[in-house]
C-alpha cells in the first residue's frame, strides 16, 4: 500500500483534494486532526498542543491504514507542525523532526496558492501564503522527499495528482 500526504499553506484546497482523491481511488483519507483538536479547545492553542496534534495525526493515520485500498490519502502531515512550531515559537522539538523522518510517505502533493483564500476561524495568515509555500517547498527539498506541485483549478489539480499517484501505484 502507498501513502500520499497532501501538504501546503492554509486555504489551498488540501481537504477537498484529499476527499476527491480518496473517492477516485475507492479508498479512505485521513482528515486533518488539528481541525478537530482546535475546535474542542476553549483557548488559543499553545506549544504543547502542537505536540498533541502531531501525535493525534499519526495515530489517525495508523488507524485508517488498514481501511485503505492501495493508497492512503493523508490531509496534512508533520511538516505542517514543524513549520508552525518554527513560525510561532522559533524552534521545533526533535520529536517532530524524528517523526517526519520516520513516518515516510511515498509521495507528497504540495498545493499551490492559486485558489482564493477562504476565511476560516482556524486560519491565521492570508497575507503569508506565498511565504509559507516557499517554506513548504524548502522543507520537502531539504528532507529529500518526493513531491509534485499541485496547481490550477480543481480539475487540473485532480489530473496532476492522479497522474502522480498512478505512477507510484505502478511501482
Amino acid at each position: 500500500m502507498k501513502k500520499v500526504a497532501i501538504t501546503g499553506p492554509e486555504s489551498t484546497g488540501k481537504s477537498t483534494l484529499a476527499a476527491l482523491l480518496a473517492k477516485h481511488y475507492g479508498s479512505v483519507w485521513v482528515p486533518e486532526y488539528a481541525r478537530q483538536y482546535i475546535d474542542l479547545l476553549e483557548r488559543d492553542y499553545e506549544e504543547q498542543d502542537l505536540l498533541a496534534i502531531a501525535r493525534g495525526q499519526i495515530e489517525r493515520e495508523d488507524q485508517m491504514e488498514h481501511k485503505a485500498k492501495r493508497v492512503l490519502i493523508c490531509d496534512t502531515e508533520l511538516i505542517v507542525i514543524k513549520i508552525w512550531f518554527e513560525h510561532k515559537y522559533g524552534h521545533c522539538p526533535q520529536e517532530i523532526i524524528e517523526r517526519i523522518q520516520s513516518n515516510r510517505y511515498d509521495l507528497y502533493l504540495l498545493t499551490y496558492i492559486d485558489i482564493p483564500w477562504e476565511e476560516d476561524p482556524q486560519r491565521e495568515h492570508p497575507h503569508l501564503r506565498a511565504h509559507f509555500y516557499d517554506v513548504f517547498k524548502k522543507e520537502l527539498d531539504g528532507f529529500g522527499f518526493p513531491y509534485v506541485e499541485i496547481k490550477g483549478g480543481f480539475s487540473a489539480r485532480i489530473n496532476t495528482a492522479t497522474k502522480a499517484i498512478d505512477s507510484i501505484l505502478k511501482k
